[in-house]
């Protein structure tokens, strides 16, 4: 042990106490105007003073946004803008920074979107205030079942044909399972390094220009981020949640690039109601108790193995979240 050991040690513990915390957090599509500092790890890319994608802050000199809003590795005139409100007018507590280093994920395919996720160096690191600091980020093990509240934050449009807010807005939606989100994407869209989160009855979504933006889910009063806003079909429409890449498959990978001051992973655990075994109250199959969240297939009917076809007759696909053969 030596002194300076004791307070680098000090200073990380400090910092991994830090992230998503912010001081002051007490409509995208359905969303609403998010207050002045309750998102500080929010960024907004533009190039040429205009904005084009939304990120999240994971340190002091790191922004993770997704790989689809750049077409070319070259940061010339992109800048990296923190603390902003409005994107017009006044914004006394912004501050922002050019980019050193866009690095896009290697296997990154822009035909399925998979593995949409990035990583921008910035120029210089920024300094942590009420208004910017950095998330917090969905850890290797972590699970997000369907349900878990998530929040999206940015500054795209507000409806398919409306026009983008000037105000930083949010908006709550629920997680949705990959096989209820394969059922209606079309099975095999939707690959494991996907997070799906929407309404059924649609209303509520990310949109056009919130694209690289956290999705971020809350625990133990900390705000954890679970995806990065990557596609959809449309905006908010029924039974077509937003598609997120997933952080959690990319611990590995963010801890690769980023050689020092590596951003804090917390393991965000969904939580159980009894089981993970679902039983039926009547011989008409119509009531359930057990966690639909967990089962992987129809468990049991009445204490015995169920038969195939009546996980596919007798119970609604879209409560389980199984697709039909």
């Amino acid at each position: 042990w030596s002194p300076v050991g004791g307070v680098i040690r000090l200073l990380m513990k400090k910092y991994h106490q830090f992230c998503g915390q912010p001081k002051l957090n007490t409509r995208i599509v359905g969303g609403q105007v998010a207050p002045v500092g309750s998102w500080p790890w929010q960024v907004s890319l533009q190039r040429s003073g205009f904005h084009f994608c939304g990120g999240s802050l994971i340190n002091s000199q790191w922004v993770l946004t997704a790989a689809h809003c750049f077409q070319t590795s070259t940061p010339t005139g992109l800048t990296v803008n923190l603390g902003l409100q409005s994107l017009q007018g006044s914004n006394p507590n912004a501050v922002s920074r050019t980019v050193t280093q866009i690095i896009n994920h290697p296997n990154y395919n822009s035909g399925t979107n998979d593995n949409d996720i990035c990583l921008l160096q910035l120029s210089s690191p920024v300094t942590f205030t009420s208004y910017i600091s950095p998330v917090c980020l969905a850890a290797s093990d972590s699970t997000f079942y369907s349900g878990v509240n998530s929040w999206v934050t940015g500054w795209g449009n507000i409806g398919m044909s409306l026009p983008s807010p000037q105000n930083l807005m949010e908006v709550e939606v629920p997680v949705v399972g990959n096989r209820q989100c394969n059922c209606n994407y079309g099975v095999g869209r939707i690959t494991d390094n996907m997070i799906c989160a929407g309404l059924s009855a649609g209303g509520k979504d990310s949109c056009q220009g919130d694209s690289g933006g956290p999705m971020v889910s809350k625990q133990n009063g900390r705000w954890i981020q679970a995806g990065v806003v990557s596609f959809g079909e449309g905006c908010a429409e029924p039974n077509l949640p937003g598609v997120y890449a997933r952080v959690s498959q990319y611990q590995t990978w963010i801890n690769s690039q980023i050689s020092s001051n590596q951003p804090d992973f917390f393991v965000f655990a969904s939580g159980f109601f009894l089981s993970c075994s679902l039983w039926t109250s009547s011989e008409e199959f119509s009531h359930f108790r057990g966690n639909l969240a967990c089962v992987s297939g129809l468990v049991a009917v009445d204490g015995k193995p169920a038969e195939k076809w009546k996980s596919r007759v007798w119970w609604d696909a879209g409560s389980l979240g199984l697709c039909a053969e």
